[in-house]
């Protein structure tokens, strides 16, 4: 048995293509749209040997609710500072900041929750992370 990926629906392709890809650093691996069933597949990753995530744009204009079940994604970072920093100049909230140098959270998009963690031992604690407040919901 092997994990192959999540499947995220999305109003917004484009962006969410920036946000994984800008970013978080996954690469493109793949997008085809399929003209008689009015949808594109497309799927990020570090490669097609390791888990993706799978954007799926339904051409026709739909709403999305999240149910409860979902908690979040979550990625693992060299550097958790330069990653909020990056995603930060992108627009990106920090919605809860990275305090302790080992652990934050934003959203995509789509309002999918991310968790990012921190390779190995949590950096030192240092501003303005330190000082930031949580900000809406995680």
């Amino acid at each position: 048995m092997k994990y192959l990926h999540a499947m995220i629906r999305t109003n917004y392709p484009e962006e969410s293509i920036n946000f994984y890809t800008q970013g978080l650093g996954l690469n493109l691996l793949s997008k085809r749209d399929f003209e008689q069933g009015r949808f594109s597949l497309i799927f990020l990753g570090e490669d097609e040997n390791s888990p993706m995530i799978e954007l799926t744009h339904n051409w026709d204009e739909r709403e999305y609710s999240q149910g409860d079940q979902f908690g979040h994604l979550a990625f693992r970072s060299e550097n958790i500072y330069k990653v909020c920093e990056q995603l930060q100049s992108m627009g990106v909230a920090i919605l809860r900041p990275p305090r302790d140098g080992h652990m934050a959270f934003v959203k995509d998009p789509n309002g999918i929750s991310i968790e990012i963690l921190q390779q190995g031992e949590s950096l030192p604690v240092q501003e303005p992370w330190a000082s930031m407040e949580n900000q809406g919901s995680w």
